[in-house]
């Protein structure tokens, strides 16, 4: 248990959140009643002054938090799982850079994000290597496990719910670079595809709807160069974020990724020395930094891809020109605004649970009213007619104009 007076500056990504909601982020072991009795005794302050768990805290402030608190919930702290030597080395070889708020990793193809059913090797499972004395690293965004390439990992939870805003706003920006079989006749288009669980795969698996109830999804490909009509090179760009969206959408068109037989089938596979593994690689994601600076990061590809590439006679400098800017229509800005408003109201719901859990339940005393409209209660007197309004005088009318 702390014994001793803490001080915590407020970090960019803590901007604007509310005082009680920092304390969950940052000090998840001190509970809101006590958060709550704290303020009220006046030993929680900012930049010296007195605060209540609802205001809201601006970068650069103090919050002094006082001794104590700590004691931890019923059951225990679930314990960190120790890594080996080797698993250690294995989480930071795949690190691209790291800061305090970010680590940015380049996961290879055959690794799962997160576990699942039978799922003992993921990535999440080697987040408590960058753990070291502060709170554990978690995951913001997902990539298939044959999928390779730039995957962002916040550090802190403060930058975890920014990272995860920019993600759920539709403004990071994602780069895929993928070989596909076939030659698109369009070269530069835009798939607006709905994707839909496909029934009876216990929704391991998506497909096209075409009844219109489908969540809307929608890809942006280029061809970046291609070797005959066999197979190219292309760059994707997802603007919407559904499940193998990248891989129905190709697979859709004609065109499925190379090595995806759950989509593409026999069609997916080239003959010769070329790769059967997945051809799909997270290349580069531009997102906003918390402190204000813009991540721009490229992930090396893996080998079967790079060998595939020199096969075909593609060159990777030729793939990094970045392309213009989408420009969303009316329902991406729409869309947008739904994935932040629903992101707002999981926030608040929070932050209502966490009021919730430390509010005592105190019962009014029982007021004075008069007779309310029922059953059994009598029914108010009629009022009698009152003398109608008096009588216009004048000249009689004769009928004669």
């Amino acid at each position: 248990m702390s014994t001793e007076v803490r001080q915590f500056t407020v970090q960019h990504d803590d901007d604007g959140v509310r005082l009680d909601r920092w304390f969950k982020r940052h000090l998840p072991q001190v509970g809101f009643a006590t958060v709550s009795r704290w303020a009220r005794t006046g030993q929680i302050r900012v930049d010296g002054k007195r605060a209540d768990p609802a205001d809201r805290l601006s970068a650069g402030q103090v919050v002094r938090v006082p001794p104590g608190g700590d004691t931890p919930a019923k059951g225990g702290a679930k314990p960190r799982r120790e890594l080996s030597e080797e698993e250690i080395a294995r989480a930071e070889a795949m690190v691209i850079t790291q800061d305090r708020a970010a680590i940015v990793l380049n996961k290879p193809p055959g690794l799962a994000t997160q576990g699942g059913s039978g799922m003992k090797e993921h990535v999440d499972g080697l987040l408590d290597a960058f753990a070291h004395d502060g709170p554990r690293p978690r995951l913001v965004h997902r990539l298939d496990k044959d999928t390779s390439g730039v995957l962002l990992i916040a550090r802190t939870p403060g930058s975890a719910a920014f990272f995860s805003k920019r993600f759920s706003g539709r403004t990071a920006r994602k780069i895929y670079w993928a070989i596909i079989t076939g030659v698109p006749s369009v070269e530069d288009g835009l798939i607006d595809l709905p994707l839909a669980k496909q029934p009876g795969t216990g929704g391991e698996k998506m497909m096209v709807d075409k009844s219109g109830e489908g969540q809307p999804a929608r890809t942006r490909y280029r061809v970046l160069d291609r070797a005959g009509n066999r197979a190219c090179w292309v760059e994707l760009q997802p603007l919407t974020g559904r499940t193998h969206q990248l891989r129905v959408h190709m697979a859709a068109i004609g065109h499925p990724i190379v090595g995806d037989g759950k989509y593409g089938g026999p069609e997916a596979f080239l003959s010769g020395s070329i790769s059967r593994k997945m051809h799909l690689h997270a290349r580069r994601l531009i997102i906003d930094h918390p402190d204000g600076d813009v991540i721009d990061v490229r992930a090396e590809l893996p080998e079967h891809f790079a060998n595939t590439m020199a096969n075909l006679g593609f060159d990777e400098e030729d793939g990094d020109a970045l392309p213009e800017p989408y420009k969303p229509g009316k329902a991406d800005e729409k869309q947008a605004a739904k994935a932040h408003a629903k992101q707002v109201r999981k926030e608040r719901r929070g932050e209502r649970r966490g009021r919730a859990e430390g509010r005592v339940a105190t019962r009014k005393p029982p007021t004075k009213r008069g007779p309310t409209k029922g059953k059994g209660s009598p029914k108010p007197a009629a009022k009698k007619p009152g003398p109608g309004p008096a009588p216009k005088t004048g000249p009689k009318p004769t009928g004669k104009r």
